[in-house]
């Protein structure tokens, strides 16, 4: 007979949430929590990312319960989707729990133009800014410091100070205003960034993919607010139906790869030393306190600043092309950056633990001092993004969460298909069509990445989405709708 898996444990706790609780396996030390609905609950059992999260509540120090968001999916060691806290005194930090792409974020601009205002002249601008804002595997743009089509290249002293300083020193640069800061995460720099901590392989990665999106699910997409449903948050965030947003998806690109590439090789040579035993080696970890668990922290902390600032170099081209398409009237304004791969140390229950996020969004309500300011009364903002072709959505962040998930809520719509079925189920050329059939227009280099990132490759966005507002997670604030996508 075979063995009843740990994860067909599970006892619904509400119409949201499943629980597998710590005694589904001896190796577990805490539970681990799944927030879903039934159809969603289904599709997330189809793959091994349910196995994956109980394997992560046997790490060492873990605390609480350790948590899949609905748009969960099998990843590297952790699952896409999962959030776990360990303690910063006793427990481990592991690169696996946080990703290749350190600080894949999303950020959100608004502009003053109403969709009928840029409709005429929306193939013009999303063909400007595919041509301003470099996409695809390895594209760099290459050239001078910076030359007319903002091209960007770091040269020594300046990579070291983007990756200690982050967005502060773009601010130095003039390529980010003083006032964009406030609405970053962490002001768009955390403070424990060791540059010396990256190799020369990092680093060389990284100098010439500044401002650049990259391949995959990464993406600059113009759209419309939809349909707003919170009023008074929506003004906060300055917010209105009808209005022109642009939603940026990228993060550390091939310098955040390789960091994570170095610490998941070096911590698997070191557990040992530590008598760390794991169900799964791509679960690599160190003690946080550790030589290597710092040497990490420091490394993730810099690819994370290189990541803000990353986003910043496209937000610093996206307003070129709307200054140039527009005038004044394309000014575009920062609504919030967040990232949904990242481990912080943050404090719940009067004690300091490592939380990590993998494709997994910070969401702290109005309470939380580390919500900006602007935004103190309604939360924090959360950019929940869709597939191409489907809505994407803004909400706030709820007090409540901390209880519920660590401060944390999901990250998109979440795969549904492997990118090898995706290519399987259509071509680049019948998703392209479809798009345009919906008026939406498509930039992208390569027609296999516009199969692999289709729509149907992914779960439902609004069932997604309507999870996290029900669970109380965070709030439903507007939905987005596209009207331009640029893809690598």
């Amino acid at each position: 007979m075979t063995e009843t898996a740990a994860w067909e444990k599970a006892i619904r706790q509400g119409p949201f949430l499943y629980e597998i609780p710590a005694s589904a396996r001896d190796d577990m030390r805490v539970a681990a929590r799944v927030y879903a609905d039934d159809d969603l609950w289904s599709q997330i059992s189809q793959d091994r990312s349910l196995e994956q999260l109980v394997n992560v509540a046997t790490l060492p120090g873990v605390t609480g319960a350790v948590y899949a968001m609905p748009d969960v999916h099998l990843g590297y060691g952790f699952p896409v989707g999962g959030v776990a806290a360990t303690t910063a005194e006793d427990g481990i930090i592991s690169p696996g729990g946080v990703g290749y792409d350190i600080n894949c974020g999303v950020r959100l601009l608004a502009s003053d133009l109403r969709a009928e205002e840029i409709r005429p002249r929306l193939e013009e601008t999303v063909h400007d800014l595919s041509r301003s804002i470099p996409a695809g595997v390895g594209r760099s743009g290459g050239g001078g410091p910076v030359d007319k089509g903002g091209r960007f290249t770091l040269e020594g002293r300046e990579l070291d100070r983007v990756l200690a300083e982050g967005c502060r020193y773009l601010v130095e640069r003039d390529m980010a205003l003083p006032e964009d800061l406030s609405v970053i995460e962490a002001e768009g720099n955390l403070a424990a960034a060791d540059s010396g901590a990256l190799s020369p392989r990092a680093k060389q990665r990284g100098r010439d993919q500044l401002g650049t999106i990259g391949s995959g699910n990464h993406f600059v997409e113009v759209q419309v607010v939809e349909r707003v449903f919170h009023e008074a948050a929506a003004q906060a965030l300055g917010l209105t139906e009808g209005q022109v947003t642009i939603l940026i998806h990228t993060g550390s690109r091939g310098l955040g790869h390789q960091v994570c590439t170095d610490y998941v090789k070096r911590m698997d040579e070191v557990m040992a030393r530590y008598e760390i035993v794991l169900p799964d080696r791509e679960l690599a970890c160190a003690p946080f306190r550790s030589k290597e668990g710092q040497q990490y922290f420091g490394a993730m902390c810099a690819a994370a600043n290189f990541a803000f600032s990353n986003r910043q170099v496209v937000t610093y081209r996206a307003r070129a092309v709307f200054a140039r398409r527009f005038g004044d009237a394309g000014h575009l304004r920062i609504v919030y950056d967040v990232a949904h791969n990242m481990a912080k140390l943050e404090e719940y229950g009067g004690k300091e633990v490592c939380v990590h996020r993998k494709g997994a969004t910070r969401a702290f309500g109005p309470g939380n001092p580390e919500t900006p300011e602007r935004y103190r009364a309604v939360g924090q903002p959360v950019f929940i993004p869709g597939s191409m072709g489907t809505a994407s959505y803004v909400l706030v962040g709820r007090d409540a969460a901390e209880e519920l998930s660590f401060g944390s809520t999901c990250h998109g719509a979440g795969r549904a298909m492997s990118r090898r079925a995706a290519k399987r189920a259509q071509t680049g050329q019948e998703v392209r069509r479809k798009l345009e059939a919906q008026d939406i227009v498509v930039r992208c280099g390569r027609a296999s990445e516009l199969a692999e990132e289709a729509p149907m490759a992914y779960k439902d966005v609004d069932r997604v989405v309507d999870v996290v507002h029900e669970a109380g997670l965070a709030m439903k604030v507007a939905r987005l709708k596209p009207l331009g996508v640029v893809k690598g």
